[in-house]
């Protein structure tokens, strides 16, 4: 049946069309998908792969020797690095899912992808994107101890201490994220073009045609919990952190405070700038199909991570 099956009735919100048949509907079976908005010309696809190679390996260059350093050097095995640490090993794990099937690609020349590379490589995504926000979310509270309770840091901030932190920030967004894919994964599909340049949890949903409002609503609530929970979390600390360098006064110490969190917050602010350009490329229809600029703005994201390190 060429990749199709007949289903008992066509599901779209629980809807089926009044005077149709059971026999007038199908599903798509088809183990591949198709990016119907990826299209290099031919002179463009020498440059566009040597662009992405670099890019790829200025990542992985910097990621890892950020890793190594931290590992290699006993003096840097304290709460702030091994928080940091978590950084570049999820950057890894974005960049990688990321740039690997960009190069399969641009190579080979090809819009196609297996269903199952296409879930992979949105799972990694946004493992990425949660687990970002979680670990910057855990820097601020770090930097927050350091500057307004400094003579509690070391008997708060204890190597257990720091270790519960790092598995609830790696166990949550493990939950959140394979709790959404489950969900994405029980609905059949009836489409298998995708308008985006790769994939992820909004592009694979667009391809079902059943009721999605149970994915969506767990959706919004993931976004809420970890925009809420983050962006609050960090408007607290730095509240306090901007207080307590008011009520100090040292200016070398409101100095050196202000620097050592002025790194941290254009980073997070990058972030949030990115995640908030990506909600809006959904929403505007006009944008999604060019979503081609989003390469450009993930590059100059993870590099500004690198110069503020």
């Amino acid at each position: 049946m060429n990749n199709y099956i007949t289903t008992a009735a066509y599901i779209s919100g629980d809807y089926i069309s009044p005077g149709s048949s059971a026999t007038d509907f199908t599903y798509n079976t088809s183990s591949y998908l198709t990016f119907v908005s990826f299209n290099l010309s031919s002179e463009s696809v020498v440059p566009t792969f040597l662009f992405a190679t670099l890019s790829y390996f200025v990542i992985l260059f910097c990621n890892l020797l950020l890793m190594l350093t931290i590992i290699l050097n006993k003096c840097l095995h304290q709460p702030m690095y091994l928080i940091l640490l978590n950084l570049p090993i999820n950057d890894l794990i974005g960049s990688s899912a990321f740039f690997l099937n960009t190069f399969k690609q641009i190579l080979v020349n090809s819009r196609t992808i297996s269903y199952s590379s296409c879930v992979i490589q949105a799972f990694c995504i946004h493992i990425y994107a949660c687990g970002t926000m979680f670990i910057l979310t855990a820097m601020a509270y770090d930097r927050y101890i350091a500057i307004c309770l400094p003579l509690k840091y070391n008997v708060v901030m204890t190597s257990a201490h720091i270790m519960k932190l790092i598995t609830w920030i790696w166990v949550s967004t493990l939950i959140l994220i394979g709790v959404l894919f489950g969900l994405l994964l029980r609905l059949p599909r009836c489409r298998s073009e995708l308008t985006h340049t790769y994939c992820d949890n909004p592009s694979l949903l667009s391809l079902v045609c059943a009721n999605t409002a149970v994915n969506n609503v767990y959706g919004l609530f993931t976004v809420a919990l970890s925009q809420v929970g983050g962006n609050g979390m960090v408007l607290f600390t730095y509240l306090r952190i901007l207080a307590a360098c008011f009520r100090s006064k040292r200016a070398d110490t409101r100095a050196k405070a202000m620097q050592t969190c002025a790194s941290h917050l254009l980073v997070f602010l990058l972030f949030e700038c990115f995640g908030l350009f990506t909600i809006i490329s959904y929403r505007l229809q006009s944008v999604s199909p060019h979503l081609q600029i989003r390469v450009q703005v993930i590059q100059y994201f993870r590099n500004k991570i690198r110069a503020v390190r």
